[in-house]
């Protein structure tokens, strides 16, 4: 886990991303009436550009300057992320099923999700069983978001025209990620906090 503590900015970022768009698509699912496609399309391309900033700073908070090894897990949550958002940045223009952002989802969602949890067991033994408790949950809430990711994608769920349910469920799981981002940055950029 030194890797994160010598990267935590590049956590707090990635979070910060997160947020930004975690708040975007809420507000996309609160719109009703009429919107201009070029203004719908301009804010997906918007937040394609967000993902992909934060997929990569997710990749280097992974791997730079990394003497005990990548933390594969984070780097391939930011490999998801960086899709999701080429997706989303560079090929509006095409149907995309929402199967496949189902499952760059789902591997976000697993993938933080283990990050979270083995960094609650390394808090626990530490004795600091607060922040072991808090992103123990996170990390739980975290791979429980699969659940509404399969049902969407394999379309349990029906998407009715205006609902908007797919914004409220991107929104949900980037505001998850960006609390588990910015809440592990807070506790690793404390000096002798780690150790």
């Amino acid at each position: 886990m030194q890797t994160l503590v010598k990267n935590w900015w590049l956590l707090a970022l990635c979070g910060i991303l997160q947020l930004a768009m975690s708040v975007i698509y809420a507000v996309m699912q609160t719109t009703d009436g009429p919107i201009l496609y070029h203004s719908w399309m301009g804010t997906i391309v918007l937040v394609g550009k967000l993902a992909m900033a934060a997929g990569l700073g997710a990749m280097g908070a992974a791997l730079w300057r990394s003497r005990n090894g990548p933390i594969w897990a984070l780097a391939l949550n930011g490999v998801a992320l960086a899709a999701l958002g080429f997706i989303q940045f560079a090929l509006t223009r095409f149907r995309i099923s929402i199967l496949t952002v189902a499952v760059l989802i789902i591997v976000m969602a697993v993938s933080m999700g283990v990050v979270e949890l083995a960094i609650a067991r390394d808090f626990r033994r530490q004795r600091r069983f607060g922040d072991g408790w808090f992103f123990g949950l996170i990390g739980i809430v975290s791979v429980s978001l699969v659940v509404p990711s399969l049902a969407l994608g394999l379309r349990w769920v029906a998407l009715q025209p205006g609902s908007h349910l797919d914004f409220l469920w991107l929104a949900s799981y980037f505001g998850v990620a960006a609390v588990g981002m910015m809440g592990l940055a807070a506790r690793l950029r404390r000096p002798g906090y780690w150790t």
